[in-house]
């Protein structure tokens, strides 16, 4: 019989129905266990990613929670968008590691990590931080029980930390038409229309930069959504949305096809007078003078002056997003078309997100025909 090349491993099922997975690399054997063959499998192939990225086979008695996040998120990168890895690689190095780095995986457990929690509650770190950093090691661990580093998921003993218990800021129809009108007379600047994209829209901001003059049907009146930009290290990447349920088709009202009508003549104008009309960026709808992507800095200031300039809320832009979806759920638009306009992948996401919109819809509905009528 020809012997195993290294890091081949061995699969075999045990006579009281369990399979077995093992893997020897150098002096050091490790073995997982699985209820099914494919399971095993699966195990012996992250076992042998690993051992491939670190050149050997993972100690758990000696590796620490740095170690493994390090190791983890080599993995990872295979799977996850560039955004969400960035964003994870700067959670690991500035709010985890801090803290829990150089606690050995194999003793970390549930009140280690209420503790740690709890530290970061008392150093004013943000609820919406922290279930970020939840969601991190939760995954992580988890990962590290099908390794078979450790036997079980400390995080799954803990509770997730909770939000905060405050509404999201929207605009009211009567602010909204404020902003209209200011916007249809010009003023604003040259992101005013992407603006009043995102709020006849209720897309999000990567969706609305992914756009591309193609994506519009002007006789329906309507946009397909397939990518979207995000910004990482200041560079924006293309990639899909953030789940299948991201790709949709999005229709507007008629005062939001005439934001891309003013937006397609404003693009067009800055293209004939480039020194390069043909470049690739032209073929996006919300590009800047030169054509390049604008920086979400740049766009995030751009709006908070527009905002002061008209003596209106300040928002976040992604607040453009929830005030389309909140005014839609008042008005009494069913919650699956909710989810479908939203690009949500469950109903239940859309509810727990406006449904405090759709048990004010009653007075609010009235305001919304008022402004429809408006337009």
């Amino acid at each position: 019989m020809a012997r195993r090349a290294k890091g081949e491993g061995s699969i075999y099922q045990r006579q009281d129905g369990y399979w077995v997975a093992s893997l020897r690399w150098g002096n050091r054997r490790t073995t997982v266990y699985a209820t099914t063959k494919q399971e095993a499998v699966s195990k012996l192939q992250e076992l042998q990613r690993a051992a491939h990225t670190l050149g050997r086979l993972p100690d758990p008695a000696r590796l620490t929670v740095r170690d493994y996040l390090t190791l983890w998120l080599e993995q990872a990168a295979q799977r996850l968008k560039v955004k969400t890895l960035a964003n994870y690689q700067g959670l690991a190095e500035h709010l985890i590691t801090p803290h829990l780095g150089a606690i050995k995986l194999t003793r970390l457990n549930g009140l280690t990590l209420a503790n740690y929690f709890a530290r970061l509650t008392k150093e004013n770190i943000s609820p919406f931080r922290q279930r970020q950093a939840f969601a991190l090691l939760h995954k992580a661990l988890g990962d590290a029980v099908r390794w078979g580093l450790i036997p079980h998921n400390p995080a799954t003993t803990i509770d997730r930390p909770k939000p905060k218990g405050q509404r999201r800021t929207i605009w009211t129809p009567q602010q909204v038409t404020i902003f209209l009108r200011a916007v249809e007379v010009g003023k604003g600047g040259q992101y005013a229309d992407l603006f009043a994209f995102l709020l006849a829209s209720g897309c999000r901001l990567g969706e609305a930069l992914g756009l591309t003059w193609r994506d519009i049907d002007w006789q329906a009146g309507t946009v397909r959504i397939e990518r979207q930009i995000t910004e990482v290290a200041g560079k924006p990447i293309e990639g899909r949305p953030k789940s299948e349920a991201g790709i949709r088709t999005v229709a507007l009202p008629s005062w939001g096809l005439a934001t891309l009508q003013r937006q397609r003549a404003r693009v067009r104008e800055w293209q004939l007078k480039s020194d390069n009309p043909f470049a690739p960026g032209w073929q996006h709808c919300f590009v800047t003078g030169i054509g390049s992507m604008p920086e979400a800095t740049n766009l995030r200031r751009a709006f908070r002056r527009l905002c002061e300039v008209l003596g209106l809320p300040p928002l976040r832009l992604h607040d453009l997003r929830h005030t389309n979806l909140s005014l839609l759920a008042a008005s009494g638009v069913p919650v699956k078309d909710l989810q479908q306009r939203a690009g949500h992948s469950s109903a239940t996401l859309t509810l727990s997100v406006y449904l405090h919109a759709a048990e004010d819809g009653d007075r609010k509905a009235a305001q919304m025909l008022e402004f429809l009528a408006g337009h």
